[in-house]
């Protein structure tokens, strides 16, 4: 189901299938593909056309050049199918890691080493040592088996449907930076607790979700009635950072903002700069704030 909004807004669809939406532009035309219809160039994606118009244009070295590296090798078919290969990575590197945790006497030492705490960041007012490092590392670190197993399942559900829209570098820099705001946020609100957990960065691609759907025009009813249930369910099951939570989903949300206020190719500069504004953001919060928390 879409919104009359959608519907009314031919942008909003693919131009070669005219029944899907997206929320890519080729960076040649500027024109909506799919999922299917893009190809990965150097900076984003191109269509087909664009593509087609391109290969018309190459010259004979250029050709012999794309023959010999680009030959149809393992990564250039993983690149030019649009599959969410980074989705597959971080998956992959977060269930290694949440599976080394599960060994006897090893799990311990990895927690131990990945764990967030705000008594890491600040060495003049405890005896830890200064490890800011953590702030991300827990992201990649779970308190258990079913702890890991909701995490990557959600990752992988929204994964699918977030990278092909926003392209791998966008969605990439969403899940680290949400996962940033994750344990700033754990660092502001609860200081001196330990946090482990993909929820952060989880809970900042379904705020992304919601953002990105209502700028389409899609119904976001189910998004919104899901996120709010995951983040109520929190406050009422022992054990969850729920500040985490909302770190994660303010930040994923904002981020999403800047996306949708940014799609033009002539506005990346921007994009990237704001992004960049948003993360230097979020270290001075957590260098400022808590110790004034600790101090008082």
């Amino acid at each position: 189901m879409t919104s009359s909004e959608f519907t009314s807004n031919r942008d909003n669809y693919c131009y070669r299938h005219p029944d899907r939406q997206s929320f890519v532009l080729c960076q040649r035309c500027m024109r909506t593909v799919c999922p299917e219809c893009q190809t990965q160039a150097a900076v984003g994606v191109i269509c087909p056309e664009c593509m087609k118009e391109d290969r018309k244009n190459r010259t004979p070295a250029q050709k012999k050049a794309a023959r010999r590296w680009g030959g149809g090798g393992a990564i250039a078919t993983a690149t030019r199918s649009g599959r969410p290969v980074v989705t597959y990575a971080l998956l992959a590197v977060t269930s290694f890691i949440g599976l080394l945790q599960l060994i006897p006497g090893l799990g311990p030492q990895i927690t131990e080493a990945l764990r967030f705490n705000a008594v890491y960041l600040y060495p003049n007012l405890s005896v830890f040592p200064f490890e800011p490092w953590r702030l991300l590392t827990a992201v990649f670190a779970h308190g258990g088996f079913i702890h890991l197993a909701l995490n990557m399942l959600a990752l992988w559900m929204l994964g699918q449907i977030l990278e092909p829209m926003l392209g791998r570098a966008r969605y990439l820099a969403l899940y680290l930076i949400s996962g940033l705001g994750g344990s700033v946020a754990v660092a502001v609100i609860a200081p001196g607790i330990y946090t482990v957990g993909a929820s952060g960065a989880i809970f900042g691609l379904m705020a992304a979700l919601l953002i990105v759907g209502r700028h389409i025009g899609a119904n976001v009813t189910g998004i919104l009635i899901i996120l709010g249930v995951n983040f109520a369910f929190g406050f009422f099951v022992g054990g969850i950072a729920w500040q985490a939570h909302l770190g994660g989903a303010i930040i994923g949300a904002l981020v999403a903002f800047v996306y949708t206020r940014t799609r033009r190719r002539e506005q990346r500069v921007w994009q990237i700069v704001l992004l960049a504004v948003i993360t230097i953001l979020l270290i001075v919060v957590v260098f400022i704030v808590p110790p004034l928390v600790l101090l008082a």
